[in-house]
């Protein structure tokens, strides 16, 4: 089962992971159908305690905006995957994201812009 965090700040990602104090978190089936959604307020913004609850809770994909060199290297390296430098609106991205069509880099709000 896929289960995929995205880092949020009111109704977008979060521009940056180690401010990020309430994150979404979706459960896939095997159709990469979302049968579990829900919104999680951590007690402070700690990049440590993110990290902690990435892991605790089997989140294989991370979505979030800018990401320090070391929680991208220590989240990879215990086979997160990670899309960062994602700008838009969370409901967007994760549809994005369950199409297969977001990439490192998507910027929804540019794109809004561009017409």
């Amino acid at each position: 089962m896929e289960k995929i965090l995205i880092t949020i700040y009111e109704e977008d990602v979060a521009p940056r992971f180690d401010l990020s104090s309430v994150v979404f978190i979706a459960s896939l089936n095997d159709k990469r159908e979302t049968i579990e959604r829900k919104t999680i307020v951590l007690t402070s913004a700690s990049p440590e305690e993110l990290c902690h609850m990435i892991l605790s809770q089997g989140i294989t994909h991370l979505i979030c905006g800018g990401i320090e060199d070391e929680f991208y290297q220590y989240l990879n390296w215990k086979k997160v995957e990670i899309i960062d430098s994602v700008i838009g609106h969370y409901e967007e991205v994760l549809d994005l994201f369950l199409k297969g069509r977001l990439e490192q880099g998507t910027n929804l709000m540019f794109q809004k812009t561009q017409g």
